[in-house]
Formats: C-alpha cells, sequence, structure tokens
C-alpha cells in the first residue's frame, strides 16, 4: 500500500509542479488544464526515475518521511520539466 500512497503523491505533486512552473514561465503555459495533464505526467515519470535509482525508496517495510519528500519532489521538479519541455516544442512548431 506504501507503493501506491507514493504514487498518488508523485502525481499531484506533479500537478502542481507543473502548473507552478506554467505560471512562472508564461511562454511555456499550456493553460491550467493542459499543465495539470503534462505536470502529472511528468511527475509520475520523475517520481518513478527517482525510486529506480534508490533514491525515494524506503529501507523499512513502511513509508517514513524521506520517502514522502521524496515522491513530492520527483513529482513536482518532474512535473515542471516535462511543462517546460513541452511548452519548448509547442512554441517552435508555432513559429
Amino acid at each position: 500500500m506504501g507503493s501506491l500512497l507514493s504514487v498518488i503523491i508523485q502525481l499531484v505533486s506533479g500537478a502542481v509542479g507543473g502548473n507552478l512552473a506554467g505560471s512562472l514561465l508564461k511562454k511555456f503555459s499550456l493553460g491550467t488544464a493542459g499543465n495539470s495533464i503534462v505536470g502529472i505526467i511528468g511527475g509520475g515519470l520523475g517520481g518513478q526515475l527517482l525510486n529506480l535509482l534508490g533514491v525515494a525508496t524506503s529501507s523499512g517495510g513502511g513509508t517514513d518521511i524521506g520517502q514522502i519528500v521524496g515522491s513530492i519532489a520527483g513529482g513536482g521538479v518532474g512535473g515542471g520539466i516535462l511543462l517546460a519541455i513541452i511548452g519548448a516544442i509547442k512554441k517552435a512548431v508555432k513559429k
């Protein structure tokens, strides 16, 4: 069950990270819905990447604060980075 909680945290923090990046980088914003969708995808990818690298894993069987913070950071950063990449691609194609 701890794994499911981590994924949910990553997806939610990805949506927040995508919307935050969209508000800070107006030229790459995809609108609230677009920022959220791209952020959710980026949050899932970023969080899973950290899990593969062993950064956001817990040595015990339960969920600890380090794992939660790692999931939030991975999801938020992943969502923001993917939004910036997709926004840059969209802007380049529009030219």
